[in-house]
């Protein structure tokens, strides 16, 4: 079970790190959306204003964080929410569009770990 936390763990973070440096480094210019889309809307607010940066930055330490076995817990308290805006974004704005695979993989494997850690993340909960 270790290996395969040790795996998930790694496999989460380095995703976060490479998605929040591709943004960070300005190394990807995806098409903009339709004009007027909910998704245009909410990323016309969202880019100018820095809190894609922002998020970004957190993806970056969250990722660094999951990564390494000591401090994954933090690392997963930290991209949890960041997890749900992502898939929240892709259900609700995007309507399913870029849902599969990426988000919903990366979902499977923070609430593997999840699953893994329960017991410290319980104590959460007294």
């Amino acid at each position: 079970m270790k290996i395969a936390t040790n795996i998930a763990g790694g496999l989460l973070g380095l995703a976060f790190i490479a998605f929040s440096l591709m943004v960070l480094l300005n190394l990807v210019h995806p098409e903009p959306p339709p004009e007027g889309s909910p998704v245009a809307l909410f990323m016309s607010a969202f880019v100018p204003s820095g809190w894609l940066m922002m998020v970004k930055i957190f993806e970056l330490i969250g990722g660094c964080l999951v990564a390494v076995p000591k401090t994954r817990n933090f690392g997963l308290l930290v991209l949890g929410p960041i997890l749900i805006n992502i898939l929240a974004f892709h259900t609700l704005l995007a309507h399913g569009v870029g849902l599969f695979p990426v988000p919903l993989f990366l979902a499977a494997l923070a609430l593997f770990l999840l699953w893994a850690e329960r017991k410290a993340f319980l104590g959460l909960l007294h």
